[in-house]
């Protein structure tokens, strides 16, 4: 079963296309749910040029996400997550 995805506006603010957001998505190396948000999940993945990402999205439904949030990973992040 194909995951559906979905894009909020403010996914894109810092520059990361679709095409890096999916990709980062299909190259994740972590993902969990965010502890004190039960319902936003952390990915890191990479895009088209082997840069790493972050992003956060919301869990639609069986087969579905919603990407709200996709940024170069920040140093704070790994940090948060103990990488």
């Amino acid at each position: 079963m194909d995951v559906v995805v979905e894009f909020n506006q403010a996914a894109f603010r810092h520059n990361i296309g679709k095409g890096d957001i999916l990709n980062a998505l299909k190259t994740k190396i972590f993902a969990a749910a965010i502890e004190e948000f039960p319902e936003k999940y952390l990915v890191i993945g990479f895009d088209h040029a082997g840069n790493p990402l972050e992003l956060l999205y919301n869990p639609i439904g069986d087969n579905g996400i919603y990407v709200f949030h996709a940024m170069k990973l920040r140093n704070s992040t790994i940090e948060m997550i103990g990488f």
